[in-house]
């Protein structure tokens, strides 16, 4: 990619340099080898280098507008977004931003049936919430050292896999997935049940099943971050939160 020419498009549109400078730096231009292309982010493509394509860092701060701007509406509504991945590099950003707006997370692998048998899940969480009680109040110190030991293995257990989801007491407003298709089970599930995507897409993301697709590299740390936040920030913008 010839960043000169990128920004002096950014100069002639509505897009500060600065902006798609900063993308570039990060690496978000940096798509994969052509054949792991997936027809729908064709339009976003920039060129070719080094055999791998390059994002069209225009185009995808349109779709970043896009995005934010849903962001920004459920934030005035009082909405609630859900945000998910299993991505090592993009876990502790997406607690952070989640924890940041008290949202629900999740991050590590997806459990079946988060959204699709919702019911159910939140029993889950339900359940860990009353063991957490009883735990407080002493009421599981009547059992020997042996069951509470088990009783702590269990809600250990229940913390991990359900413990970022407690807000979510019904199916949530968005959801905010990092590489779609890696988390294709959830990005199945949030279609299932109508729950818009907001989803941060590589090249070889089929993004027709995204509400609002963000292309860019997926797999850049300081990629992830930077757009997490962006989206992050339109919500609570939305809704009059202070960061």
């Amino acid at each position: 990619m010839a960043t000169p020419t990128a920004l002096q498009k950014a100069e002639k549109a509505d897009v500060k340099p600065d902006t798609l400078k900063r993308y570039f730096e990060a690496g978000a231009h940096y798509g994969l080898a052509r054949s792991r292309r997936h027809p729908s982010t064709m339009d976003y493509i920039y060129g070719l280098k080094d055999g791998i394509e390059i994002i069209d860092l225009e185009k995808t701060k349109k779709l970043l507008d896009d995005a934010k701007d849903f962001a920004r509406s459920l934030g005035e509504e009082g909405g609630q977004i859900l945000w998910a991945t299993s991505k090592n590099e993009a876990n502790r950003i997406i607690y952070n931003v989640a924890e940041s707006i008290d949202h629900p997370y999740v991050t590590g692998r997806w459990i079946g049936g988060t959204l699709t048998n919702f019911d159910q899940i939140r029993s889950q969480v339900e359940k860990l919430e009353e063991l957490e009680t009883k735990k407080a109040a002493g009421e599981l110190e009547k059992y020997t050292k042996k069951e509470q030991v088990l009783f702590d293995r269990q809600i250990d257990k229940l913390k991990e896999k359900f413990g970022g989801i407690r807000s979510l007491t019904d199916l949530p407003d968005a959801i905010f997935l990092v590489d779609t298709k890696a988390e294709d089970n959830a990005l199945r599930e949030a279609r299932n049940e109508d729950v818009p995507v907001i989803g941060l897409c590589n090249v070889d993301c089929n993004i027709d099943q995204v509400d609002y697709p963000i292309v860019a590299n997926d797999s850049s740390q300081e990629t992830i971050r930077i757009f997490t936040q962006a989206i992050r920030d339109g919500y609570a913008d939305g809704a009059d939160v202070t960061l």
